[in-house]
């Protein structure tokens, strides 16, 4: 096709042009201003130089006030934020960060490879706390209630109790029942990591895991539901404080899967295992449950594993009843953000990320006018 006289066929037509209109130019007309208006008008050029810059205003405008209306940080401050945040992040690694909504104390504790820089903690109601984690890690977090511990840390809990008869883990795990959130984190930048909530080894509070970043599924996962409520009496711990899973109560083969249903063709879900599911559809609820219970991210810049979540899913089903699945989980996710009191937008590398683009636009199109 015969092209207009004058324009080149190249995404840079317009740049190459002002190049060679402002070695004409002299000094007086080196400004924006005085090198717009020392163009001709009317010329294919004008027109396509007036449509750029009315394209550059309105990506100005739409990625300004997208990051001011989501973010809650002065606008002046947030490159700096971002570049400290990537820094930090690519040193320290994954943040998880433990939040406690319940009513009363939970003691998280920690067992994993390598060993970070606790064990176990005491979280009050209403706080929060953050550890780093590298790359590679893999391990488990849960919470203990009910512990008595004196001021040298020496004690023991009614639930999750670890054993070593002090606040830290020091290596060892939860005592049945527990509920589990377990992580295996990818080994560098571009890998994934696979997280779950395992009720595998019972019940003994309410728990979700969310994400914050990262792409690939990232869901929200847990138990929203207080078990203990409705834990058959089989099962239930005598004073209540947990539900047991059927494998530790019973102790056979098939609730157990080992042996001859030692695999996931054999090993199927038992009424017990249904129960478990039906009251918490993302968590493990049996050995091979992991076709609606294991979830992937790629690049998540924190995990937050919140206690006791203030959400009844019960309500989400009834509010939900003719829902798809896909519905239901995406209401799911919402209500476990929401209930734990995080923001529904939780990625604050891609709100800077969205106003660094936008500066890098406004630079770009103040420098094309100034390059000589």
């Amino acid at each position: 096709m015969k092209m207009k006289s004058g324009i080149k066929k190249d995404p840079f037509h317009i740049i190459t042009a002002l190049h060679r209109i402002s070695s004409t130019t002299t000094a007086t007309t080196s400004s924006p201003i005085s090198l717009i208006s020392s163009l001709p008008f009317n010329t294919p050029l004008t027109h396509s130089l007036s449509i750029l810059l009315l394209w550059h205003a309105l990506l100005i405008i739409i990625f300004i006030t997208i990051v001011s209306h989501f973010s809650h940080m002065a606008l002046h401050n947030l490159p700096l934020k971002f570049l400290i945040f990537c820094l930090i992040k690519g040193v320290l690694g994954t943040t998880f960060t433990f939040s406690n909504k319940c009513d009363y104390t939970v003691w998280p504790g920690i067992l994993g490879t390598p060993a970070l820089d606790t064990t176990g903690f005491e979280l009050a109601r209403g706080k929060s706390r953050s550890i780093q984690a590298p790359a590679g890690w893999s391990g488990r977090f849960w919470g203990r209630t009910r512990c008595n511990f004196d001021g040298l840390g020496h004690g023991s809990c009614a639930t999750g109790d670890c054993g070593s008869g002090q606040m830290e883990c020091n290596g060892a795990g939860a005592a049945p029942p527990a509920t589990l959130a377990e992580f295996t984190l990818g080994s560098g930048s571009g890998t994934q990591d696979f997280y779950d909530v395992s009720l595998v080894d019972g019940y003994n509070i309410q728990m979700i895991v969310e994400v914050s970043g990262g792409s690939g599924g990232c869901g929200t996962t847990g138990c929203v539901d207080d078990l203990n409520q409705r834990c058959p009496s089989e099962l239930r711990v005598a004073d209540g404080g947990g539900c047991k899973s059927a494998c530790d109560t019973f102790g056979t083969p098939e609730y157990c899967c080992q042996g001859a249903f030692g695999s996931p063709a054999a090993c199927r879900p038992t009424a017990y295992s249904a129960l478990f599911k039906s009251a918490c559809p993302k968590s493990y609820s049996y050995a091979f449950d992991d076709a609606t219970s294991t979830f992937t991210c790629t690049g998540a810049e924190d995990y937050t594993v919140v206690f006791c979540p203030s959400i009844h899913s019960d309500s989400i089903k009834w509010k939900a009843g003719n829902m798809s699945h896909d519905s239901l989980n995406a209401l799911y996710d919402l209500y476990a953000r929401l209930a734990s009191g995080s923001p529904v937008i939780t990625n604050p590398c891609l709100l800077n990320l969205m106003l660094g683009l936008a500066i890098y636009v406004i630079s770009i199109w103040h420098t094309s006018f100034l390059m000589l």
